[in-house]
């Protein structure tokens, strides 16, 4: 098993969607717990490794402090945007990670990197239906990098899915990010608090 401890990582945080189920909203300026959805995650990871590259692929804002990146054209989908983010991604592990994990731990990053093995080339969490969560996962970069190289699609499912990540069960099954109204209500109550 890889050690927690020495697995340092740089993340790629996707903040550029359109948000259409939350009418549209700037999900990632979303305010839980205090601060903002982005500003949770880019805590988690600085938590977990605190000289991380963090690269944000998104509109460039006031906090967190990060590289702010666009994919070329900007909305064009995670692919281009995973793309325009591993560019800037130096260590040879990087987390994946969607703006919108409000309740996303160091916690998390650590499971995860407890799960790679050294002939791993990643590891995400799967929901209760099994559903792997490519946006909540950490990657080997050499790997992914010849994925992308090699891949010409749109697909997170079909650039991904065949490096056979390691899966692991999300804690508390469903609900860790927010897509709807009832999730943010739903991540205001856990964090409000």
């Amino acid at each position: 098993m890889t050690s927690t401890r020495a697995l340092r990582l740089d993340a790629v945080v996707l903040a550029g969607g359109g948000a259409r189920r939350l009418g549209g909203a700037d999900k990632p300026g979303l305010v839980v717990g205090g601060r903002t959805l982005l500003e949770r995650v880019a805590e988690a990871v600085r938590a977990h490794t605190p000289d991380a590259g963090l690269t944000v692929v998104g509109p460039e804002r006031g906090s967190p402090r990060a590289r702010y990146v666009r994919e070329d054209p900007p909305g064009s989908g995670p692919v281009p945007a995973l793309r325009a983010g591993l560019a800037h991604v130096e260590r040879e592990w990087f987390a994946l990670l969607a703006a919108d994990l409000p309740h996303l731990a160091p916690a998390h990053l650590e499971e995860l990197s407890a799960a790679l093995t050294g002939a791993d080339t990643g590891a995400v969490y799967v929901d209760a239906e099994g559903r792997e969560q490519w946006l909540t996962g950490l990657w080997r970069t050499a790997a992914v990098r010849e994925a992308l190289a090699a891949y010409g699609g749109r697909s997170l499912y079909r650039l991904l899915g065949p490096l056979e990540p390691r899966t692991v069960p999300l804690p508390g099954g469903d609900a860790f990010d927010v897509d709807t109204p009832e999730d943010l209500e739903r991540a205001r109550r856990r964090l409000d608090r």
